[in-house]
Formats: structure tokens, C-alpha cells, sequence
């Protein structure tokens, strides 16, 4: 008889799997990437693994939710500062993710949109879809919240302004992966995206300043 395991051992568990996942996905790709190099990673067995997760394109989705829930955590009010400060510090912690564009999912998540099953039988439905849109409707409320509450003056729409913050990273992480940081000036670009931010939106402490 298999032992009783609680709903907490199983998400911790779970987790776990998800960031030996997250590493071998970076080290190795989508492509080049077993169910078996994941379980030697995190030293578990094959039943462990697929009591968790049905595949490879399985275990590749959840890490996806598990990097997505940590953006959208970032645009949760967290009272210190403006939310100004707030959106130029997501926006700024960016140079270092992208400059460091070789220790993240951009390549296995490039191989696994061109190769997977998954994406081949995509619908309105799917994780694809609705991660972009639970991205943007993060920013989209942290931008109508300012605008609540006085702070933005915003000159297009909240949906378009985080449309376009999303637009503009992915286009530059992109970029940076085939050309390198060197060649898409990260930082510089960065500063063009924030004045376009500051403009757009209109933030009463910059005004204050």
C-alpha cells in the first residue's frame, strides 16, 4: 500500500520537479531534453515523475506557469514606493535577464513552440493563449490602478500601453538571442522603452521630482 502523502508534500514536491525541470530546460534545450534527464536531475524515480506530470510537453507547460506567476507576482501592489517605482523596477530588472539571455528558457522556449505537439494542436483555450493574456492583464491593472488613483494620467488605453511593454521586451529578447547584447544595445533600449513609458502614462511622481 503506497503512503498517504499530504496535499503540501505534493506541491513542495512539485515544485521541486518544476526548477530541476527549469535547469535542465536551460542547459540542454527543449529538444535535446528526456523525462529521464529531468528524474536524474532531481533524483527521482520514473513513477515520481509521471505521477506529476504526463509528458515532456507537460513538465514544459508547468515550468512556463511557474516563470509566468513569478512576472505576474511582480505586478502585485506591494505598498513600498510608487507604482511608478514599481513598474521601472520590473522594467530595469529585465537588462539583467535579458544580458543574461544564455541562462534562461528563451532558446528551449523557441524549440518548443517550432517543435511540439502541443503548440501544432494549439487553440483559443490553451495555456499559449492565455498566458499572454493573464501577462497583460497584469500590467493592464497595475496601470489602472495608478490611474485610480491619481498617479498616471494614462494617453492610450491600459490594454495597449501593456500590450506594448510586452511587444517590446519579447521583440528585444528575441533580438538578443540570435545578435547577442552587445549588438542590441540592452540597456539603452531599455531607457527608450522607459521615457516612452513616462510619457505614455504620465506619472505624477516624476512631475513631483
Amino acid at each position: 500500500m503506497a503512503p498517504i502523502v499530504s496535499e503540501e508534500y505534493k506541491r513542495k514536491k512539485k515544485r521541486e520537479l518544476i526548477q530541476a525541470a527549469r535547469k535542465v530546460f536551460i542547459e540542454r534545450g527543449f529538444v535535446r531534453t528526456s523525462m529521464q534527464d529531468i528524474m536524474d536531475e532531481a533524483g527521482v524515480s520514473r513513477g515520481t515523475l509521471y505521477s506529476y506530470f504526463d509528458n515532456i510537453d507537460h513538465v514544459f507547460i508547468e515550468v512556463l506557469k511557474y516563470e509566468d506567476q513569478k512576472n505576474i507576482d511582480d505586478f502585485l501592489p506591494s505598498g513600498e514606493g510608487t507604482l511608478w517605482a514599481q513598474l521601472k523596477n520590473w522594467i530595469e530588472e529585465w537588462q539583467i535577464y535579458i544580458e543574461q539571455i544564455n541562462q534562461t528558457l528563451v532558446h528551449a522556449n523557441t524549440e518548443f513552440f517550432l517543435t511540439s505537439d502541443y503548440v501544432k494542436s494549439i487553440d483559443n483555450s490553451s495555456y499559449l493563449f492565455e498566458r499572454y493574456a493573464r501577462t497583460t492583464e497584469a500590467i493592464e491593472q497595475l496601470i489602472d490602478e495608478g490611474t485610480r488613483t491619481r498617479e498616471f494620467k494614462p494617453q492610450q488605453s491600459s490594454r495597449s500601453i501593456a500590450m506594448f511593454i510586452l511587444s517590446f521586451l519579447n521583440g528585444l529578447m528575441l533580438d538578443t538571442y540570435q545578435l547577442g547584447h552587445e549588438q542590441t544595445k540592452v540597456k539603452d533600449q531599455l531607457s527608450v522603452l522607459l521615457y516612452s513609458l513616462e510619457k505614455l502614462l504620465n506619472p505624477t511622481s516624476v512631475n513631483k521630482e
